[in-house]
């Protein structure tokens, strides 16, 4: 029996590894920073052994409340990935599961990894048009697609927390519906809108493994404010593509550690943040209720949970500086616990199926806030 974890976003620290039903690891930290609630790790030359794995620190990560009726994913080929038993009795997280084949792959959620991201960025051209934002600070890309030759300019970003990879399988989707030309609502959308896509805003923290932090450390939706290339070099050139473009509707695309359902945050907490523009924010909410029953709208972050960091925070610092609707949507990384899959949970195929769905609640957008130009 081997573990390993030296792969693209590959994360875990081994303790013990003699014994496959007495395996002990512990959730490594963040490179630069003491964040940790990622893993993503493979175990190979078990075929028909059962495993039980404990991650010994897993009471001390960010999170722990989310260890709570979380089941740890895997998969044999990294393509197709299922939930498989696991526990917590409040300071262990116990992984049990009996393997099939020779190599298995466990991880905290479905992995997205750079090479996918490439991937995507080249499957978008010609029918997009890809900008280079700027280089992160171990020197990758930070890739926009541009869509479409409307006058509203509406910009999308996922994956500030590179441990949220739900985030940028549901730009998958998206992408792909904006992909295709037979469909109706983005043909309607091309004429009401630019759309500027970000699909992954940090791929440092990505390629190593992080929860929530770049190579320095930073959290990226804490640097809105005041984002500097020694620290933040991924936010510093999104927000300055931003104000030279211009921002009519911002949406934020997040992972929720601990709360079981889809949501959305909002910038109605915003002091001076206009009634009209709450009045919007409700019409688009109301919009993507209808679109897709695997969002909702009774669970949630309180609106008094920012004070003093909240304009750090993108969506907040975008609703501020823009006048414009900008929200922050959140995914699960256990069960949608009103439509739940015990399979698969959450799950790639799920957010790439919203990221669609996301697309008729930003045209209804368009139109209602523009409609002199239909």
């Amino acid at each position: 029996m081997h573990i390993s974890s030296q792969f693209d976003s590959g994360a875990i620290e081994i303790l013990a590894a003699a014994d496959p039903a007495d395996i002990r690891l512990n959730i490594r930290s963040d490179s630069a920073a003491e964040f940790r609630q990622w893993f993503h790790f493979r175990v190979s030359g078990v075929a028909g052994q059962a495993l039980v794995m404990r991650l010994l620190n897993a009471g001390d990560c960010t999170y722990s409340d989310g260890w709570h009726g979380y089941q740890a994913i895997a998969s044999y080929d990294r393509r197709h990935w299922f939930r498989v038993p696991t526990a917590y009795d409040g300071k262990v997280l116990t992984i049990s599961h009996t393997a099939e084949c020779d190599s298995v792959y466990y991880a905290y959620f479905e992995p997205y990894s750079w090479e996918r991201h490439l991937d995507l960025i080249a499957q978008a051209v010609p029918e997009m048009r890809v900008m280079h934002l700027g280089s992160s600070l171990q020197g990758r890309d930070i890739d926009k697609l541009s869509w479409g030759s409307g006058a509203q300019q509406v910009w999308i970003i996922a994956r500030q927390h590179p441990g949220e990879s739900m985030t940028e399988w549901l730009v998958e989707g998206l992408i792909e519906r904006l992909l295709d030309p037979a469909d109706p609502v983005t043909r309607k959308l091309a004429q009401l809108a630019t759309l500027h896509i970000v699909p992954n805003m940090n791929p440092d923290g990505a390629a190593l493994g992080n929860l929530r932090s770049n190579a320095a450390g930073a959290n990226l939706n804490r640097e809105w404010m005041a984002p500097s290339l020694e620290r933040s070099p991924e936010v510093l050139h999104a927000r300055q593509a931003m104000h030279d473009s211009g921002v009519d509707l911002f949406l934020d695309i997040h992972g929720d550690e601990t709360i079981p359902y889809v949501f959305v945050d909002g910038c109605e907490m915003i002091p001076g943040y206009a009634a009209s523009l709450v009045a919007q924010q409700e019409a688009f909410l109301a919009r993507l209720l209808q679109i897709s029953p695997d969002f909702q709208r009774e669970h949630g972050y309180a609106p008094d949970r920012f004070s003093d960091e909240m304009l750090t925070l993108a969506s907040k610092y975008v609703g501020h500086a823009f006048g414009c609707v900008s929200l922050t949507l959140e995914m699960p990384f256990k069960d949608n616990a009103n439509l739940p899959d015990p399979e698969h949970g959450w799950s790639a195929a799920r957010s790439k199926r919203l990221g669609a769905a996301l697309l008729e609640a930003v045209l209804a957008h368009c139109i209602d806030s523009k409609p002199e130009t239909i």
